[in-house]
């Protein structure tokens, strides 16, 4: 497999490019095909390249000093599910540090370096919290809402997500009750409803049923099931922006990718105004 890898410089990216070979000389094994973009210093520059590397699945490594492509660089690569290494930050925040002074051009660069980080935690602590349909007067913070009956992975999902900086809440779909009044007062572009089939959701059920020893009632009969999904599909039928998504045999780094892929739409249809 052959890894890419972007250099973005708002210079000649020398620098960058001679970090990246001196740290690549430590995996031989592994074959990686650069892409240097130098003199970016524009939004419309770091956007082309942010849409270059999510078709080509790359990382991207930059030495950018300003802090509103910093930010945008950090923003859109997390939209886009891709990877980002910082070379020339955190030497210039240790160098900060030790001169009492804020490198030039670069107010708030401890904001910056610090921000995926805290952005990570943040997220998930947000979602411990928010599992499962908990504290839902909260929804408002929320970047992503899952719906779904039991077992459509929305626990998993909202851990996985957290961990790439999404501040994400789930709530269950329980047949015949009422979900909360907070999902209908969220933004739509930002719920997103699971679903599967009944026979492979019966499948899943029938195993958690085993764990707790067969004592879950109706909980893994097909019967019973089909009548959820229809409950569930009923709810989002009658909310046509929110967006549904079948996650039957589907990897929760796939659902992931999906929901972010109509999230970028939709805030592209945003900004269009559309």
């Amino acid at each position: 497999m052959k890894h890419k890898i972007f250099i973005l410089s708002d210079g000649t990216g020398r620098t960058a490019q001679q970090a990246l070979k001196a740290a690549l000389v430590q995996f031989p094994d592994s074959e990686v095909e650069t892409y240097l973009k130098p003199g970016v210093r524009t939004e419309e520059q770091v956007m082309e390249i942010i849409d270059e590397a999510h078709k080509e699945n790359g990382l991207i490594v930059h030495t950018l000093v300003s802090k509103r492509l910093r930010h945008l660089v950090l923003e859109q690569a997390r939209l886009h599910d891709l990877g980002t290494i910082d070379i020339m930050g955190p030497l210039l925040a240790q160098l900060s540090h030790n001169f009492s002074n804020a490198p030039s051009e670069t107010p708030g660069i401890f904001e910056i370096l610090n921000k995926a980080y805290f952005q990570r935690i943040e997220a998930v602590e947000y979602t411990l919290r928010h599992d499962d349909g908990l504290r839902t007067e909260e929804l408002d913070r929320a970047d992503i809402v899952l719906l779904g009956v039991s077992r459509t992975f929305k626990t998993p999902l909202s851990v996985y997500m957290a961990h790439k900086g999404w501040l994400v809440a789930n709530i269950p779909i329980v047949l015949g009750i009422n979900i909360p009044d907070e999902v209908f007062k969220v933004n739509p572009h930002r719920v997103f409803c699971l679903t599967t089939y009944a026979h492979r959701l019966s499948e899943l059920r029938k195993i958690r049923d085993g764990y707790l020893g067969g004592n879950t009632g109706d909980y893994s009969n097909k019967s019973f099931i089909q009548k959820e999904l229809n409950y569930a599909s009923n709810i989002y039928r009658t909310h046509p922006k929110w967006t549904v998504i079948n996650v039957t045999n589907k990897p929760i780094e796939e659902i992931s990718s999906e929901i972010l892929t109509d999230l970028r739409g939709k805030l592209k249809n945003i900004k269009k105004g559309l």
